[in-house]
């Protein structure tokens, strides 16, 4: 079936009528679209061209070649060519040959409509007998022939990409606005055309809709509309989408990948791949790239990504590859994709094949600062090893010596490329390393040498930073092990510096490394590391087995290297101090010589004189201390713990006489203050032997004159305690020893006096209330016996009455026996009246 046709032009008066009028109409053509035709198929002259021409002149006149749709879903492809003179001699005639193409028919042999441009059938008059010959082909034009169309791409080079891009964004959807071509001849519009319609799926060519030109572009239907730089200009905007390709191209990049490809492809004369390589961006750049097409980052991305997911012929990977590799430099993503797609093929395809891209990808990565692949010794032919060996060596060695990476990253991958291409880094190890060390530990060195020179570990001055220092990134990672263990040189010297760093600063390093997968197992030793990798979590119990543990971890015994022995002290002890008896023990069992050398003296001693007052076994500590360390004690520390063995001999038979006297005497003679808790322990030792019954007047008489506000207060304290309190409801001869020494020596000092009577008002009187008579009654034959005078004072102070006994009798307290002698220490109340 042939398509319908329609003729138009002005025509002498006839059964439809004069001037303009459809002259010819295939049978069977809707009356609608006769009318929607007649506004399509308007021409109007270029308003710079002649008004009159002659018959060359008419030859130049621009052609509207269009192509619309219609609103039945049907299809207008027209000609309208200007003539000239009609019939009566007017200027301003035109003569439109159309083809109706109803829903769902295209032309002839599935021609796409652009194809029939200039093509002889199309007619510039009306059929004699008014009657359209069928027409059942269209020749093509000899303008549309690829060599004119590749000469006509190359000379409108500038605009090739932004047109595609434009084209692809307005075929995908129409709404997008409308494509204004304005070129100085309607032919080269008819060629933008043809460009358009090779890169649109065939489907999509086949429904754009054009026109070669019209005056009034605004006014125009369809998806390409051509004009002349004399038609009615058009301001760019949503709506329009202007190329003027009669000034200057434009100048901003192109962001449609695809687009900027398929003008690549026309400017290199390969039209033929838009119609071989298939459909997407992947198999078109490959295709392109295969042919030797010079391409943009992002879009040998694209075909790099398209390659490493589809099986492709050897030929075609080798070609490709030639094609990546002989481009300039990469970009981030483009980088991306080639590591991505020389992963896919490495170790799949002979090496030959794949060590270009391997090459490629190792120095992008090398001098392009990208992420370092993990190449094999096999993944490089011996030519292309010799290369890059060349090639890099430099840059390999600054990269591994750079400071101002992180020397876990980029500087340890580059050791391993360095590594691979056999060029020598020996020298530059010791410094890696060190980096290294100090990335895995997190610590500064100006702070570790400060410590490690200054201070010695066990001075009270010496404690590490307790700010929490995250794992470093680098520890247990699997590129870091694989150098490790991989590269004996680079671990024995990262070894050292980390076994240097943990001997400066054991826990600063044991948070990192505890626990990680650093083969310190491996020879040679590095007692100090082993101790922080291997070390177990802290967690209560026997600290001083898991002292021991540590030493035998580290492989070195203390007496050989002393340094052992403050890493293991640390480690166990972090941060805090050993308790009295741990102390004496690591004192004892290693030995005052060895802690000597160690430097780990004073933390002995720290461990007495910052001790609670809660440890027992501080006194034993401090005489320990004394008899190893006495002729090296400072003035003030031998003092302290001369108070601190003194406390411990308070309610023993070592405890001598004068003890107020003797712990004032040492804390005032040592020099320098005496730290809190060794004076604390020894007024709280004081305060309680004094409140014992055996006390003697003496020392009470020294505790009254002495006016020491700390001694007073402890001794209050222990008049307060639970213990005294219990004892003077149970023991009433206790109850007169107490009454006899609060209310002693009057007047000895403020202090005292305040102190007392505290005691006597506090302690003593509500107790002495809540007596049962017969309990008072033996306080007071016990003071009888003490004095008349103590006898009385008691009654005046007590003042008893019927009201007191009768609260005694009514308290349910029963008869306690009569006590003997109390032992040396006892400060317990008897058990029912027997022996204590």
């Amino acid at each position: 079936m042939t398509p319908a046709q329609l003729h138009y032009t002005s025509a002498p008066p006839g059964p439809d009528g004069s001037g303009f009028r459809f002259t010819a109409v295939s049978p069977g053509v809707p009356q609608g679209v006769l009318r929607e035709a007649e506004q399509l198929i308007g021409y109007e002259p270029p308003r710079d061209f002649p008004a009159r021409p002659d018959a060359e002149q008419l030859k130049g006149f621009p052609k509207a070649f269009s192509f619309s749709e219609l609103s039945d879903g049907g299809r207008l492809l027209s000609r309208s060519v200007y003539t000239g003179v009609d019939y009566s001699g007017r200027w301003g005639n035109f003569h439109a040959h159309a083809l109706h193409l109803p829903p769902g028919t295209r032309l002839p042999d599935g021609a796409l409509p652009i194809t029939a441009w200039e093509s002889p059938r199309w007619a510039d008059t009306t059929p004699p007998d008014g009657r359209p010959a069928p027409i059942d082909r269209f020749e093509p034009s000899g303008l549309l022939r690829t060599e004119g169309l590749v000469a006509f791409a190359v000379s409108r080079a500038g605009w090739l990409a932004p047109f595609f891009a434009d084209l692809r964004a307005v075929a995908e959807d129409p709404g997008t606005g409308q494509i204004v071509l304005v070129e100085h001849d309607s032919a080269d519009v008819a060629q933008w055309i043809v460009l358009a319609c090779t890169v649109l799926p065939r489907e999509q060519a086949h429904r754009l809709t054009f026109t070669t030109y019209t005056r009034r572009p605004q006014q125009a239907r369809q998806q390409i509309v051509g004009a002349l730089p004399s038609s009615e200009q058009v301001a760019p905007d949503h709506r329009y989408r202007v190329h003027d390709c009669t000034g200057r191209p434009p100048s901003e990049p192109v962001t449609d990948t695809l687009a900027e490809v398929y003008a690549r492809i026309w400017l290199a004369a390969r039209p033929d791949l838009l119609r071989d390589s298939g459909d997407g961006l992947g198999p078109l750049t490959v295709a392109a790239l295969t042919a030797g097409i010079e391409l943009r980052p992002d879009a040998r991305a694209a075909a790099a990504r398209w390659a490493a997911g589809n099986a492709l012929p050897e030929a075609t990977l080798t070609a490709l590859i030639a094609g990546l590799c002989a481009a300039g430099e990469s970009d981030e993503e483009e980088a991306a994709a080639l590591v991505s797609l020389w992963e896919r093929l490495d170790g799949r395809v002979p090496t030959a094949v794949s060590a270009p891209l391997a090459a490629r990808v190792l120095t992008s990565a090398v001098r392009g600062g990208g992420p370092v692949p993990a190449l094999r010794a096999g993944s490089l032919t011996p030519a292309t090893h010799a290369e890059l060996a060349r090639d890099l060596a430099p840059a390999l060695r600054a990269g591994v010596a750079d400071t101002g990476r992180p020397a876990d990253g980029r500087p340890l991958a580059l050791l391993r490329v360095a590594d691979l291409l056999d060029v020598d880094c020996q020298d530059l190890l010791p410094g890696l390393a060190e980096r290294l060390a100090r990335a895995l530990v997190a610590v500064a060195p100006d702070e570790l040498s400060a410590v490690a020179e200054e201070q010695p570990v066990g001075h009270p001055a010496w404690r590490a930073p307790e700010t929490a220092v995250p794992s470093a990134p680098g520890v247990g990672t699997p590129a870091l092990l694989d150098a490790v263990r991989d590269h004996p040189a680079l671990r024995i010297a990262l070894f050292a510096a980390l076994d240097a760093l943990a001997a400066a600063d054991p826990r600063g390093a044991a948070r990192p490394l505890a626990g990680s997968e650093l083969p310190v197992q491996l020879p040679p030793a590095f007692p100090h590391l082993r101790m922080c990798v291997l070390t177990e979590p802290a967690r209560e119990g026997d600290r001083l087995g898991r002292f021991h543990g540590l030493l035998r971890t580290g492989g070195v015994s203390p007496h050989a290297d002393t340094a052992v022995l403050r890493t293991a002290l640390d480690l166990v002890w972090p941060g805090e101090l050993p308790t009295g008896q741990e102390a004496s023990l690591l004192l004892n069992e290693l030995g005052s010589d060895l802690h000597r050398a160690a430097g780990t003296r004073d933390l002995l001693i720290e461990a007495a004189l910052a001790a609670p007052p809660d440890d027992p076994d501080i006194p034993v500590l401090a005489a320990d201390l004394l008899r190893c360390f006495g002729t090296e004690l400072r003035h003030g520390q031998r003092a302290a713990l001369l108070l601190l063995e003194f406390a411990g001999l308070l309610g023993t038979p070592g405890e001598g006489e004068d003890w107020v006297g003797r712990a004032l005497s040492l804390r005032t003679g040592a020099g320098e203050p005496v730290p809190e808790p060794v004076t604390d322990r020894v007024f709280e030792a004081l305060g309680r032997r004094l409140m014992r019954p055996d006390a003697p007047e003496s020392e009470l008489y020294a505790l009254a004159r002495s006016d020491e506000p700390a001694l007073l207060a402890a001794y209050e304290r222990a008049g307060r305690s639970d213990r005294v309190g219990d004892r003077l409801r149970t023991v009433p001869s206790y109850v007169a020893v107490c009454f006899c020494a609060w209310s002693a020596f009057p007047g000895s000092s403020t202090a005292w006096d305040e102190t007392s009577s505290a005691l006597l008002t506090k302690v003593l009187r509500p107790i002495v209330k809540a007596l049962p008579a017969e309990d008072l009654a033996e306080v007071e034959v016990a003071l009888g016996r003490a004095g008349r005078g103590k006898l009385d004072a008691f009654r005046t102070w007590n003042r008893p009455g019927k009201l007191g006994r009768l609260a005694g009798r009514l308290s349910g307290r029963g008869r306690r026996g009569e006590q003997g002698a109390p032992w040396p220490g006892d400060l317990e109340p008897p058990h029912r009246g027997g022996p204590r």
